[in-house]
């Protein structure tokens, strides 16, 4: 077996993405290849401790590119938004139930953050950022968007509504826990290992931001 975390890199004009290919959320970004990577490195025992809540280990191992994808205007702003190739490969089902648990974990680390976090946060030097309850409704709008990307239909506005919110997420989970040829789902939507990646990220991102700014 490999002792080797496969990563392929999102290169934009000015910000790189490092994403590790089979754990999804790990993604952080530099302004290069290598601060990329060291960003991810740097990351590392963040991310373990949401796949150890998911009931999995984490490999503690030496990184291999194993792709290189052109990114655009959202990588320089700070999205991971390019499909690669290794995201329209079939997914097992012990990998497809592994990456619907580490999206679970995901979401469910962020509820904790969110739910014991100040409602107002530390802002940037010039004053920026937005507050707790601006946060999660962010983060809830976009799940809501990226289910549709997955054939799943969710209402308008159920932001302010916990059990909407838990019926869309169960739906998403269903889809990612199936396998998949690696197409997908629905006409000019996300295969599901891009569009776990990106919901566990988004999540975690908006997570560990509201954990660095309660810090006093």
């Amino acid at each position: 077996m490999s002792t080797a975390v496969d990563v392929y890199l999102e290169v934009g004009a000015r910000k790189t993405f490092a994403c590790a290919v089979d754990w999804p959320g790990w993604c952080r970004s530099g302004k290069g290849e290598e601060a990329a990577l060291a960003a991810l490195a740097e990351y590392a025992d963040r991310y373990r401790a949401v796949v150890a809540a998911a009931g999995h280990r984490l490999p503690a191992a030496a990184f291999r590119v194993v792709e290189r994808v052109p990114g655009s205007g959202a990588t320089d702003f700070g999205v991971p938004d390019a499909v690669a190739h290794c995201d329209v490969e079939p997914m097992t089902e012990a990998l497809a139930r592994r990456t619907a648990d580490v999206v679970q974990a995901s979401w469910d680390h962020f509820d904790r953050v969110a739910a014991a976090a100040p409602a107002e946060l530390r802002k940037g030097p010039r004053g920026g950022g937005r507050d707790r309850d601006k946060i999660v409704e962010h983060v809830i709008g976009a799940d809501l968007s990226y289910a549709k990307t997955l054939g799943i239909k969710a209402g308008k506005g159920p932001e302010s509504d916990p059990a909407a919110v838990a019926e869309v997420r169960a739906a998403v989970l269903d889809v990612l826990r199936s396998t998949t040829d690696g197409q997908p789902v629905r006409p000019k939507g996300w295969p599901t290992r891009y569009a776990a990646r990106r919901i566990a990220w988004h999540a975690l991102d908006h997570a560990w931001e509201i954990e660095d700014k309660s810090e006093r």
